[in-house]
């Protein structure tokens, strides 16, 4: 790991910017974390270097825990494409319609019934909010009056999902309740990239989910499906340490993230 200038690793990338994949997370990473997920948005300065990067380099997606338009709708960019649901759905740049991976949609109604069977009115009255993610379904106890009562809450709905067969996923002040089939970011990236001509690959993060990414990437890297794979780590006072310990570089916030862009759009 190293906190140098985010400009002395992407040597790399800069050499064959057509050759390269530029992935981001959106929450906490381009986007900073709010209160309420509804109101996350990707800052302008943010949005507009991630543009000319866009312009410059062969591949950039944002890899999210949300749904693929969400994801769209939030950084406000069609030129770049959209892995949505930690990489279950595909808006590829200038796509209309999402790609649900058919595997993941079969348990899209039964994710929705458990949602609504938990849906309850003491959940409601711990302010615990659901979020639809289409094949999963996200409980936010983040803002929540009693947080400590709200977590006990959440942690019956954990037990409960894990019970009837359903997986669960902790993040940061969230609980995603997920189909028993393999979803993470690090799948939807090689499956994303597999028809890609790809050399040199960089994805930054902040979370637990990320770390997936990262792990398919040096996976791809030493089965010689690229030369070189960059972990970029975005260290907050929330964050898993594990985020920083795994990355090759470490930006400080959001607004390190901002100083990484500014580096990949220099000329």
């Amino acid at each position: 790991m190293t906190s140098a200038l985010p400009s002395d690793a992407l040597g790399p990338l800069r050499a064959d910017p057509a050759r390269a994949a530029i992935l981001f997370d959106i929450d906490g990473t381009l986007a900073p974390i709010v209160e309420h997920a509804a109101d996350a948005r990707v800052p302008e300065p943010t949005r507009q270097l991630l543009a000319q990067i866009a312009r410059r380099y062969g591949v950039v997606a944002c890899v999210s825990g949300r749904r693929a338009s969400e994801a769209r709708a939030i950084v406000s960019l069609g030129t770049i494409s959209y892995l949505g649901s930690h990489g279950a759905e595909l808006l590829r740049a200038g796509w209309t319609e999402t790609v649900v991976d058919q595997e993941v949609e079969k348990w899209t109604e039964r994710i929705r019934d458990f949602a609504r069977e938990s849906d309850t009115a003491e959940l409601r009255r711990l302010r615990v909010r659901l979020e639809d993610k289409g094949p999963i379904v996200a409980f936010h106890w983040r803002g929540a009056p009693n947080e400590e009562a709200a977590r006990a809450a959440i942690d019956a709905i954990a037990a409960k999902a894990e019970a009837a067969g359903l997986r669960t996923h902790w993040g940061r002040k969230v609980l995603e309740v997920r189909p028993p089939v393999r979803i993470d970011k690090g799948a939807g990236i090689s499956v994303f990239l597999t028809d890609t001509d790809v050399d040199v690959a960089l994805y930054v993060g902040d979370d637990v989910t990320d770390l997936d990414a990262f792990h398919a990437l040096v996976q791809l890297a030493e089965a010689g499906r690229i030369s070189r794979a960059i972990r970029v780590g975005v260290r907050s006072d929330e964050g898993p340490s594990e985020i920083t310990d795994e990355a090759d570089v470490v930006v400080d916030g959001t607004a390190g993230v901002t100083q990484l862009l500014a580096a990949l759009a220099a000329d």
